[in-house]
């Protein structure tokens, strides 16, 4: 949004040092995690996902309203309650001191941005050099800036971008900008919109791939590609906090509808020909599965079957599950596979959704049962954390265990029933590639981050930072979306 209080706010600058051997740290609380910095008096505290001091030292100093992120360099506005758009002279010269390099970002928790010596620098000296031999990592990655609340969409991006059959599909095609010929004559087949402006959300999409896979930058901007998505999905307008699980599933449609949409490439380039055969596109042949629904008619026992696509599974956590946080550490962990077997079990339907069966020619109780007849490449399950409440939603908060190697899906699939056999092959373990992680309490607020593995190391994606982690830090997060990658891949053209 446009700040009406960005000027004459910022009273930093010629307070601003730079000493990129020091790190950033809560002045309060002394974390390094969210790191906001007051541009009235340069005094650093954590965000209002943490324990929100930088937002406490506002609730006592009224007029030092605006921060910045000391991650992404976003500033905030906490009277507007939001990320500021514009921008001015002496918060672009802020910024301009504080991008020195791309290396942990260092500041004294005081009052003042200056430079701290003694043994507090020699601590953050010997902090810096032992996690950076044990952190060491050959692979060159990119952040994704945060626009105003895009936490949402970098997340997603850079998971994505780490699923490597399908970033390396969209960095090796060619510019979609580009008309293509056939037969001598032009065609442009991407659909435009009422004004006549061409909607290539593939090809922004292409665009970012290629800078991330590049990885010379410490973090690249994302905003051609969210005006793109401004353009075809009307609900991300704004810089609302949107939620992450909604917008992949309406970029993965978009993405197919869009590359149906592409004329066929030639049929000896396999990389293309993946998304040229009949209603297939890369995004089904990775993400697509195979539900059977049934249902049997408890009157007559009448059995319905119906196949339905998948490009993602939606999980319900199980009851006891959701507890309060004060008795959370009594109880068990929950599994994924208690979640996988919960959404796979038989279940009898409500009064309300009485079956019609066509043997009784009338309305009957059921029961319903999902199987998985054809498994996908890349399995995405996502933990359905939000729940409507008297009208309010709700985040269930608790930590669900997941395999990061060797998610067996055998006793899911259609193929184990002794009546049928399925259609889906191959093997039927995965391994974990990516998880997208929210913190906070609500839906329409909080913060999200990701975790890939990329070129044999994980690493965490918070926006413009990006940090090399270990397995078990991933392991011990609280998963809102995984991404599983099947240890046999099956690219036959699947559409859904």
């Amino acid at each position: 949004m446009e700040c009406p209080h960005l000027n004459n706010q910022i009273k930093i600058i010629k307070n601003v040092k730079r000493d990129t051997s020091l790190e950033w740290m809560c002045s309060t609380c002394q974390t390094n995690k969210s790191p906001w910095m007051c541009l009235h008096c340069g005094v650093v505290n954590c965000g209002r996902y943490v324990n929100a001091h930088a937002k406490a030292h506002f609730e006592e100093n009224a007029d030092h309203m605006i921060c910045l992120d000391c991650d992404n360099y976003a500033a905030y506005c906490y009277l507007c309650d939001d990320f500021v758009v514009n921008d001015n002279k002496e918060l672009n010269v802020v910024r301009e001191k504080l991008q020195v390099s791309n290396r942990p970002k260092c500041v004294k928790p005081a009052k003042r941005c200056v430079a701290i010596e003694g043994e507090e620098n020699k601590r953050c000296k010997r902090h810096k050099k032992s996690t950076k031999k044990k952190n060491y990592c050959k692979a060159r990655v990119s952040g994704l800036r945060n626009l105003g609340n895009t936490c949402f969409m970098n997340a997603v991006l850079q998971s994505l971008s780490n699923i490597q059959q399908f970033s390396c599909y969209f960095k090796e095609l060619p510019s979609l900008e580009q008309k293509n010929h056939k037969n001598g004559k032009k065609s442009n087949p991407i659909k435009k919109d009422k004004n006549g402006d061409e909607m290539l959300l593939a090809e922004e999409l292409r665009k970012t791939m290629i800078s991330l896979k590049q990885g010379s930058k410490s973090a690249i901007s994302p905003e051609s590609l969210f005006a793109v998505i401004w353009k075809v999905v009307p609900r991300f307008r704004g810089y609302q906090q949107q939620d992450a699980h909604e917008f992949l599933r309406y970029m993965l449609d978009r993405l197919h509808m869009e590359l149906l949409n592409i004329l066929p490439y030639p049929k000896d380039n396999k990389t293309f020909a993946i998304g040229a055969k009949g209603k297939a596109t890369i995004v089904t042949t990775i993400f697509g599965g195979i539900l059977q629904n049934e249902v049997t008619c408890l009157e007559c026992g009448t059995e319905s079957k119906k196949h339905d696509p998948f490009l993602d599974l939606s999980l319900d956590i199980p009851p006891n599950a959701v507890t309060n946080k004060s008795k959370e550490d009594e109880l068990p962990s929950i599994q994924l596979l208690d979640c996988l077997s919960s959404f796979t079990e038989l279940e009898e339907l409500a009064d309300s959704e009485l079956y019609l069966c066509h043997n009784c020619k009338c309305k009957q109780k059921s029961t319903k049962r999902f199987w998985i007849r054809r498994l996908p490449n890349v399995l995405c399950l996502h933990l359905k954390r939000f729940r409507w409440h008297n009208f309010f939603r709700t985040k269930i908060d608790n930590y669900i265990d997941f395999p990061v190697q060797g998610l067996d899906m055998n006793k899911f699939i259609l193929v184990n029933r002794h009546e049928t056999r399925g259609t889906s092959s191959g093997s039927t373990l995965y391994d974990l590639a990516a998880v997208i992680v929210h913190h906070g309490s609500g839906a329409g607020s909080g913060h999200y981050t990701a975790y890939a593995t990329h070129d044999g190391c994980w690493h965490h994606f918070n926006d413009s930072s990006v940090t090399i982690t270990d397995e078990k830090t991933v392991a011990s997060c609280k998963a809102y979306i995984l991404f599983y990658i099947r240890r046999e891949l099956n690219l036959t053209p699947f559409s859904v």
